[in-house]
């Protein structure tokens, strides 16, 4: 997702994106340790994600 899209969403949609990253994520290291995930950079694409939603939302909190 691009970071103008996620700075016009709200902290509560962020907040629910962030949620549903983690599940990904967690998700995503199951089948990575089942050997059953084709794509390994996928686990770091959504941390990233997850830490780039995470700074929005505390940018937005200190306005």
């Amino acid at each position: 997702m691009k970071i103008d899209e996620l700075r016009k969403r709200s902290v509560a949609e962020l907040k629910k994106t962030v949620f549903e990253d983690t599940k990904k994520l967690s998700d995503l290291r199951f089948k990575f340790s089942a050997n059953q995930l084709k794509n390994v950079k996928e686990i770091h694409n959504t941390k990233k994600e997850i830490a780039t939603i995470l700074t929005i939302i505390r940018e937005k909190e200190v306005k």
